[in-house]
């Protein structure tokens, strides 16, 4: 398994948190969910962080089962639509970068 992060590094105005949050959850949740191959979707909204830490105001975490899975969802129209709502989201809440990383899942249970 597989799991690509998106890393929202930057910031969201305080008293935009909440619209920030509830915008997520209401426009690009519905699409995340609907990527083809997924087997999960994770949305990680950060609430503390060691001082000196850069911010990540939100981090996505979507695992599939292998990289032709995660290819297919890129290409998908539900990952085209999420790029064009997270850029409205992004210009009216967020200033930073969001970047990408792709890694290897290992599952250890408690």
């Amino acid at each position: 398994m597989i799991t690509r992060f998106a890393l929202f590094e930057g910031t969201v105005a305080p008293e935009n948190i909440a619209s920030f949050r509830a915008a997520v959850h209401e426009r690009l949740v519905p699409l995340w969910t609907q990527f083809p191959g997924n087997v999960d979707v994770r949305v990680m909204f950060s609430d503390d962080r060691d001082e000196g830490a850069p911010e990540f105001p939100l981090i996505l975490a979507i695992t599939y089962a292998d990289a032709a899975g995660m290819e297919a969802a890129l290409d998908s129209p539900y990952r085209a639509q999420s790029r064009d709502v997270t850029g409205e989201i992004v210009e009216q809440y967020f200033t930073g970068r969001i970047h990408h990383h792709v890694t290897e899942l290992n599952l250890f249970p408690a």
